[in-house]
């Protein structure tokens, strides 16, 4: 293929992975951690500050199942996965009512004392979703009916093995082509043709991580980032080409969070007593050096990922939420907030919810953590570490078979 071909092929290939559902509202959700998979959203006129008893409920809605999938929003539609029986499923909710619109079964459920189900959030592209179950089913489905396309266990077509809590990647979707992370020898990270699942390359053989990849470019090279059980590595996404890898921030353990790409610098962090890393990325031959800026272990992401805005990062340093300078590693503030959780970004808010059912509400502020409410949902006996999401106006939180959805719109 020409060398100007090739580069357009290429850099189509990851537009429409930074543009998942394009033909979506610009307010929605198609994917783990958002549109961009970095977990912020574009959305603006949000209430900026909750009442004691926190945002008025729109509606609660049971039936989900087990497991901790988070949601996609596209066109109206909430989807997410979870167990009941010996099954996983993949449903569809009516996002402003949480009627459920279609519910289909996704292969067997995966068990586990942590909890079972599904762990993984679909992804939207256009009028299809694509889901990975706990067990290792993709499967893609019409976006409007749940119609089946294809669908297939990544396990036993690789030859891999099961994770201990599950594999919980949420598939990478791009222009033509599906990046996933199975494991199996040879095949530790895979692109599958859309149309009907095909092999179209495979690389390395690491065991899987419960990260989910992202892409960035770096010069004309345009990468998937993986976390794997063993470390991180980017992959060309037209070849799956190896272009370098970095094993110190893997703890061996559970590497989890996303990787967090800006420029030509890629962010890095698990916990269990481990930290995390910026490397700057540059082009080197045909493949990409990467550097340590720095490491750290002021910020040691758990089951949760920092969010970038501006110059800062806000996550959780295991139990404490913490703002820190992306470029430097300097921590700017501490702050024991609601307690270890997730956290996501929409109008300049943290939306914060700890495992333990606490909802808050936060500036973004590299200076102070002011807190403008928070509220507590009464959980059950599992911890609540399926991620919040915020889109169309609405907060939408799940804790195990329930659904909950807040309207924060400001009126």
């Amino acid at each position: 293929m020409p060398c100007n071909t090739l580069n357009g092929f290429l850099t189509a290939l990851v537009t429409a992975a930074v543009t998942t559902a394009a033909a979506s509202a610009a307010d929605d959700w198609p994917q783990w951690r958002g549109p961009r998979r970095d977990g912020v959203s574009a959305e603006s006129g949000l209430l900026k500050q909750w009442p004691p008893s926190g945002p008025p409920l729109a509606w609660q809605a049971t039936g989900a199942g087990q497991g901790y999938s988070s949601f996609a929003v596209s066109g109206g539609r909430l989807f997410s996965l979870g167990a009941r029986q010996g099954t996983e499923h993949v449903f569809a909710l009516d996002a402003a009512s949480g009627k459920r619109l279609w519910d289909v079964t996704n292969g067997q459920r995966f068990q586990n004392d942590r909890g079972d189900g599904p762990r993984s959030t679909p992804t939207v592209d256009g009028d299809r979703v694509y889901v990975f179950g706990g067990s290792g089913d993709l499967t893609v489905l019409d976006a409007a009916s749940g119609k089946v396309f294809w669908t297939q266990n990544l396990l036993r077509k690789f030859g891999g093995s099961n994770i201990q809590w599950g594999l919980s990647e949420s598939p990478l979707v791009l222009s033509d082509r599906i990046i996933v992370a199975p494991g199996g020898a040879g095949t530790g990270v895979v692109a599958l043709k859309k149309t009907d699942g095909s092999l179209l390359w495979k690389t390395q053989s690491d065991e899987p991580g419960y990260s989910s990849a992202v892409v960035q470019s770096v010069g004309a090279v345009q990468q998937a980032i993986v976390f794997t059980a063993t470390r991180a590595l980017g992959v060309d996404v037209a070849d799956g080409r190896l272009l370098w890898s970095y094993d110190r921030v893997a703890n061996r353990t559970a590497n989890i969070a996303t990787p967090i790409a800006r420029g030509n610098n890629v962010f890095l962090s698990s916990d269990y007593g481990t930290g995390a890393a910026l490397l700057a990325l540059t082009p080197d031959g045909n493949r990409v050096k990467a550097r340590e800026v720095y490491f750290t272990n002021e910020m040691r992401n758990h089951h949760a990922s920092s969010v970038l805005v501006g110059d800062h990062l806000y996550g959780f340093s295991s139990s404490i939420l913490t703002a820190m300078q992306f470029d430097t590693g300097k921590v700017a503030w501490r702050d024991r907030s609601v307690g270890k959780g997730s956290v996501i970004v929409a109008d300049q808010h943290l939306y914060l919810y700890s495992e333990d059912g606490v909802v808050g509400l936060a500036d973004v502020n590299p200076s102070q953590y002011v807190e403008r409410g928070r509220f507590r949902l009464k959980t059950g006996n599992l911890p609540t570490w399926s991620h919040p999401v915020v889109s169309g106006g609405r907060l939408y939180l799940r804790d195990q078979d329930t659904i909950y959805a807040y309207d924060v719109a400001a009126k």
